[in-house]
């Protein structure tokens, strides 16, 4: 590192005598054209950029080999008194205390993988951009500009006063005048304007969630932006919502876990659990669909994908996810349409969707819903008139508990909403978790997926309608 130093130190007297020596070549009346300088060159000859040089020189990743290549970079680089306020905050005496790793994860939060000069920033107006520093999951972090006033870095650093655009053969560099840490979930929260109704409910909510989201994670967040929350408040003061329901509603946007927009993608649609707890403490569960966009509970979509903070990723979404009911739930999925279909158009004289929306600990609240699928109701010969039908959909409610695929015992016989009894045997036969036999007798019924918590109740997913006996 010594030699390095000492090379630094070395070329610049070298090319001042290259310089001086063409020019007193008087047998050679060529002129000879200053060849730019990279990154690292202009760095070393910048005064105010000592630090800089000195933490590229240490740190690992053979930085100043890095950003003397090809690039193209933009490097936001902290002055010296940058570097002195970053080390005092940070219980640092020197440089030296900082350990390689860390600091070559800093440094390479300042670069950039692009040719940005500020007027490129300043035409985004605001927005995010990856630097070549690693977050969660391995992905490079995220870094959030803003131009409303300056230009301005993760809320923490703006460009100085004529250390903007620095040309470089290799990229540009903005000088900025602080360090730019790496940030967590909550870092990136503060710093983006359009987050503040967040930042502000999570700061008002019970559980300390600035702290649990500061913490190491990983989660991923799905934000509400500020139109988000002024549409859920609908004019109600964010202090008039008790504290405890607004912690709850809060980590219904919380998935434990770096779960970034490609694996949603992939998975194409499903089911994740939240922080959120319903009845019993469950975890809900938070139905996703990436068919059109990647939308959440059928009523929130994805804004901005892939914001990476240190502690796990962001999504932006356009509306505030509330605690779903069962009703919730199987209208999101459209997996569930015909059941839908058949507690509301098919059953218009029974108030099916008030009931399955009844608050928990109002009777006959929390549920056990046995949901058939669409082709469940598609293998039925025919799906019977009104009286018949309501009859066939209450057999599918068990009322006043909510029992998930834990609680479940071979033999269990517990009574439906239509007063007649399903028989539950543990483990199912072929792909079933478990078989069904229903009030008619009907013993080929299997549930082939489980625990889908809603606030309300909980729905099993059945690939038969259960039918009741005659009376």
């Amino acid at each position: 590192m010594k030699i390095i130093s000492k090379t630094f130190k070395i070329l610049p007297l070298f090319l001042l005598a290259l310089v001086f020596t063409s020019c007193s070549d008087d047998d050679d009346n060529t002129i000879m054209t200053p060849q730019p300088m990279n990154i690292v060159e202009i760095a070393l000859g910048n005064s105010d950029l000592t630090s800089l040089v000195a933490a590229l020189q240490v740190a690992d990743g053979d930085l100043v080999n890095v950003l003397s290549g090809s690039g193209p970079f933009t490097v936001l680089a902290p002055t010296n008194d940058a570097f002195a306020t970053f080390l005092s905050a940070n219980g640092f005496s020197q440089l030296s205390d900082v350990p390689t790793d860390v600091l070559s994860q800093i440094l390479l939060n300042h670069v950039i993988s692009a040719d940005l000069t500020a007027s490129d920033l300043v035409g985004l107006g605001a927005g995010y951009t990856s630097t070549n520093a690693l977050g969660a999951d391995g992905r490079n972090m995220s870094i959030y500009f803003n131009t409303s006033s300056g230009v301005e870095f993760n809320g923490v650093s703006s460009v100085t006063a004529d250390g903007a655009d620095i040309d470089a053969s290799n990229g540009t560099i903005h000088i900025v005048d602080a360090v730019i840490g790496l940030p967590s979930i909550v870092d990136h929260a503060l710093a983006n304007p359009g987050f503040s109704n967040l930042v502000a409910a999570l700061g008002a909510a019970d559980g300390n969630l600035v702290d649990v989201l500061s913490g190491a994670g990983p989660f991923t967040v799905l934000a509400p932006d500020d139109a988000a929350f002024a549409t859920f408040l609908d004019g109600t003061p964010l202090g008039d919502v008790p504290t405890d329901a607004l912690a709850n509603i809060l980590l219904n946007h919380v998935v434990t876990g770096n779960v970034a927009s490609s694996t949603l993608i992939a998975g194409g649609a499903g089911y994740a659990n939240t922080n959120a707890t319903g009845p019993n403490d469950n975890n809900l569960s938070l139905y996703y669909n990436t068919s059109d966009g990647v939308r959440f509970n059928g009523v929130s979509s994805v804004a901005q994908a892939d914001v990476i903070g240190t502690n796990g990723i962001i999504h932006a979404v356009d509306a505030v996810i509330d605690i779903p009911s069962i009703v919730t739930l199987a209208t999101a999925d459209p997996n569930f349409s015909t059941l839908v279909t058949a507690l509301t158009t098919l059953t218009p004289a029974t108030d099916f969707v008030a009931t399955l929306s009844t608050a928990n600990g109002t009777s006959p609240a929390p549920f056990t819903v046995f949901a058939p699928t669409n082709d469940a109701f598609d293998a039925l010969a025919a799906i019977p008139a009104e009286d018949v039908l309501t009859q066939v959909l209450l057999h599918h409610v068990l009322g006043d508990a909510n029992v998930q695929s834990g609680d479940l015992t071979d033999g269990i016989s517990p009574s439906m909403l239509n007063g007649q009894a399903i028989t539950i045997n543990l483990p199912g036969t072929g792909d079933n978790i478990a078989d069904v036999t229903d009030g008619a007798g009907n013993s080929d019924i299997g549930i082939v997926a489980v625990d889908v918590q809603a606030g309300n109740g909980v729905i099993h997913v059945l690939n038969k309608v259960m039918l009741p006996a005659d009376e």
